[in-house]
């Protein structure tokens, strides 16, 4: 390995290799195609990783829009997760990472590649989408890496992740590590690997060591209490369940009885993802309940429980819940809660999976629960959600709670509390005129700013929107001041003759004086019978 990676990795307490990378890093460097197959959180991000910063690091810098290296992974968060365990190493070398996944904003990730970028950390939805725009173009990619092959597939992202491939240089390394190496992957593997090399160090079951696995065998009435008092516990925990909005129940009833706890699924923002899982990464909450697809590949330190609340029905999807524990030789235990209906499906999805647990009757409360994982009462005390910061969400658009009685224009948030008169207007066009516009209705503005829309028309309607037409009418139309200038609605006001020549007849010289003295029955004046001024029609007075 190059020398300032062995230096960056000694700074991290790395020196020695994995298994999988003890296997797969010598033929990595010397350019071969590899297939790495190994148990989830044995290490395989670095057995890609640094062969893949070796090879970069010996060339060129990359041309703008054109990365070097292409790393494709199936969510987001195994993107920042592979992102943040090679920048440091990148640094070392003077090789340029950047990630490009959905839910966040394009402008980044675009300047990036514009400025060139040496390795491009995507998911296949947003590389396809920065490739149709024309900002991304894959010609000069000279290693390409498939982490979590296998998931990708399950996943649907296989006609994605192809047409990706065939992008790329067709003399390009390919480096590709799963936990499996199914049929799917195989397809993969047959049209873009040239004469691979197979490395696999552990078999496709969860079944190490240093992890214990149980099936606790609960009364369906039990089941939220058990949840809750196991959620309850010391160390960190993952709680897996079924679907989206289970995640969300499951996070709500923990909340009401005093378990803080973070939700993770595809259904949420990147931002509240990120935040979630930075949360219990950092120890501020012991607790995160997720989906599968959510929490694939994540790798969090400490993680001393997996709960099944729902068991999965793929072993595949056992044994990738399973790895987020007892990783890297850590210990760690992992249960599943089995309804009385649900254990012999369970039992036949495990021993698919090479498991063999250990079977336990609990009820809530009961010694064995608190032996088997540590489970505790909850406090009882509902949990408060933390306010947002405002700060941080000050340039957003309006929202009730967080504006209050503010102006929509956040320039203006240090005026004084006139400002709630102005909750729908334009800050902008009033921006140098008192708050409290009503007091000033006639005065010595401009009147040209108010337009057709004056701060309150009771104090402007004796002064008509456009002067020009209507200067000379007198102070009557004010009781028209709101309605539109539709010159068939006004045909009987005075001064209006310009508009209304063909009338023609001698009803002008009436309109023409301002009052109608006996031309409240005339014939030939249909207009005044439909609209006339109050109940001074006709059809009004009889």
């Amino acid at each position: 390995m190059p020398q300032p990676l062995v230096r960056a990795l000694a700074r991290q307490g790395i020196t020695a290799p994995f298994e999988i990378q003890r296997a797969t890093v010598p033929d990595a460097l010397a350019g071969r195609d590899v297939l790495g197959r190994g148990q989830t959180g044995s290490g395989k991000t670095l057995a890609f990783g640094l062969p893949l910063l070796a090879r970069v690091a010996a060339g060129e810098r990359a041309r703008p829009l054109h990365p070097r290296a292409l790393v494709l992974v199936p969510t987001r968060e195994l993107a920042m997760q592979v992102n943040d365990a090679l920048l440091p190493l990148g640094k070392a070398v003077g090789v340029f990472l950047k990630t490009a996944v959905g839910g966040v904003p394009y402008d980044r990730q675009i300047d990036a590649l514009r400025r060139g970028v040496e390795i491009v950390v995507a998911t296949p939805g947003r590389l396809g989408d920065l490739i149709d725009r024309g900002v991304c173009n894959l010609d000069d990619v000279e290693v390409t890496v498939l982490d979590e092959a296998d998931q990708m597939a399950d996943m649907g992202f296989l006609p994605e992740v192809t047409e990706l491939l065939a992008k790329t240089p067709a003399g390009g390394q390919r480096l590709l590590f799963s936990a499996t190496l199914d049929g799917d992957v195989d397809a993969l593997v047959k049209r873009f690997m040239t004469d691979p090399v197979t490395h696999s160090t552990a078999p496709p079951t969860a079944a190490v060591s240093t992890m214990d696995h149980h099936v606790l065998l609960i009364p369906p009435r039990d089941k939220f209490s058990v949840v809750a008092s196991i959620a309850a516990r010391d160390g960190r925990t993952m709680v897996f369940a079924r679907t989206q909005l289970g995640v969300d129940r499951l996070v709500n009833q923990l909340a009401a009885v005093g378990v803080r706890a973070g939700g993770l699924h595809g259904g949420k923002t990147q931002r509240m993802r990120t935040r979630t899982l930075a949360e219990f990464r950092e120890g501020r909450t012991n607790v995160l309940v997720a989906t599968d697809v959510a929490a694939r590949g994540i790798h969090v330190d400490g993680v001393s429980l997996v709960l099944h609340v729902d068991p999965p029905k793929d072993p595949k999807d056992y044994l990738h819940r399973a790895g987020r524990t007892a990783r890297a030789g850590e210990s760690g235990a992992v249960a599943t809660l089995v309804l009385p209906k649900q254990r012999r499906t369970t039992l036949a999805m495990l021993e698919k999976a090479g498991v063999e647990p250990a079977e336990t009757r609990v009820r809530v409360g009961d010694s064995a629960l608190a032996e088997l994982t540590g489970a505790r009462e909850p406090s009882g005390v509902p949990v408060r959600d933390e306010p947002p910061a405002p700060r941080r969400s000050g340039d957003r658009p309006g929202g009730p709670r967080r504006y209050g009685d503010r102006p929509t224009g956040e320039r203006h948030g240090d005026r004084g509390p006139g400002e709630r008169r102005f909750g729908g207007r334009d800050d902008r066009r009033h921006g140098d005129r008192p708050h409290d516009d009503r007091r000033h209705g006639d005065g010595p503005r401009d009147e040209r700013r108010f337009g057709d829309r004056p701060a309150g028309d009771r104090r402007y309607g004796d002064r008509p929107a456009g002067d020009r037409r209507y200067g000379d009418r007198p102070a009557g139309d004010r009781r028209y001041g709101d309605q539109p200038r539709d010159e068939r609605r006004y045909g009987d006001r005075p001064a209006g003759e310009r508009r209304f020549t063909d009338h023609g007849g001698d009803g002008r010289g009436e309109r023409r004086g301002g009052f109608r003295p006996e031309g409240r029955g005339r014939e030939d004046r249909p207009r005044d019978e439909r609209r006339g001024f109050g109940g001074r029609s006709p059809a009004r007075t009889h």
